[in-house]
């Protein structure tokens, strides 16, 4: 740990970082603007008040992706944090609900593909939309509704949203299955918009900067199995 004044250093450019033995950084500091005292992380940390930070006013990725937790022991709301600098805390989350961040965890990322399974009810019952390699973010302006009670998360991660637009609460899916929406910490099965999570070994400046590129996406459709994502009915 050390504490130090100022801006953080540059990043270094061209590194590539991710997917099986890569290495994870995460710099911590206390104030928003990269100021005050820091911490650097390079694993999970349960407490961040353990390394003598008592709060986290700014965040500067250097390679990720990373999730962090409003409370210890990675509980409590979820903030995702791809590569990229977050200078306050609207940076990494509009949910509003809370100020406080304190504890963190690397993400892993399995594949450069992209595979998650949407259900109506629990226990991967009722309607189901399948996801193929697309960042969705309207579930409901392309015919699936906000209820969304389980999930499978077949390949790749994930990263869900209350709201449209990638807004609201955040819930990520990891490879796996999530038979009920407490299983992904949510307390109401209530998911509006999903991305895919980049992970730098196959998207070198993550989706902190990605988003910013102003390249507007390619439009999904509702029919045939080779589009980025279908609709099916339960049974």
């Amino acid at each position: 740990m050390s504490e130090q004044q100022g801006a953080p250093e540059q990043l270094a450019a061209g590194k590539s970082q991710g997917g099986a033995g890569a290495t994870y950084k995460v710099v911590l500091y206390e104030f928003e603007n990269f100021r005050g005292k820091k911490i650097e992380l390079s694993a999970e940390c349960k407490d961040v008040g353990e390394k003598n930070l008592e709060k986290v006013g700014s965040i500067v990725v250097e390679s990720g992706p990373w999730v962090a937790f409003e409370r210890q022991g990675f509980a409590g709301e979820q903030f995702v944090l791809e590569k990229g600098e977050y200078p306050r805390w609207s940076t990494w989350t509009n949910s509003q609900n809370s100020y406080s961040l304190l504890s963190l965890r690397p993400l892993r990322v399995d594949s450069a593909e992209h595979k998650l399974q949407l259900f109506e009810n629990g226990g991967f019952a009722g309607r189901k939309m399948e996801i193929v390699d697309d960042d969705v973010p309207s579930l409901w302006a392309h015919g699936f509704q906000d209820r969304v009670a389980s999930v499978k998360a077949l390949n790749g991660t994930w990263v869900g949203y209350m709201y449209p637009g990638y807004r609201g609460r955040q819930y990520v899916f990891e490879r796996g299955d999530y038979k009920h929406w407490n299983d992904w910490g949510a307390t109401a099965p209530q998911v509006q918009s999903v991305r895919r999570v980049r992970d730098m070994q196959w998207h070198k400046r993550g989706w902190h900067q990605l988003k910013e590129s102003g390249k507007p996406p390619s439009p999904p459709s509702i029919s045939g199995t080779s589009k980025p994502w279908t609709l099916s009915e339960g049974h």
